[in-house]
């Protein structure tokens, strides 16, 4: 399991893959396959016979998971990685996420 400091809605470019250069807002986060499922990228078609939920059946289109290491940031619409900042506030250490290329806080 690695660390990953990506979160759910983040937005990210496709830097690895068949989607290449591609983006979009991830939806779902496997941290132990270490996968992401990303809005509309990667999607594969899955024939489905017909059954009591699904009447007609036939053929869907869904998104399939990225390996984690295939996608990066999008701060500023540039890919960007990520780092932690430790922040003090009234009292209390809060850790924020901050873009590596320009230094910013994200959140």
């Amino acid at each position: 399991m690695n660390k990953v400091k990506l979160k759910r809605g983040d937005m990210i470019q496709v830097i690895a893959g068949k989607e290449v250069g591609r983006t979009g807002r991830i939806l779902l986060i496997d941290r132990e396959k270490g996968r992401v499922l990303v809005e509309g990228l990667n999607m594969q078609t899955k024939h489905q016979k017909p059954n009591r939920a699904n009447q007609t059946g036939g053929i869907t289109r869904r998104e399939a998971p990225l390996h984690i290491s295939n996608v990066m940031y999008l701060h500023k619409d540039k890919p960007t990685r990520l780092g932690y900042k430790l922040e003090e506030s009234g009292g209390k250490v809060v850790k924020k996420r901050i873009a590596k290329s320009t230094g910013e806080v994200i959140d």
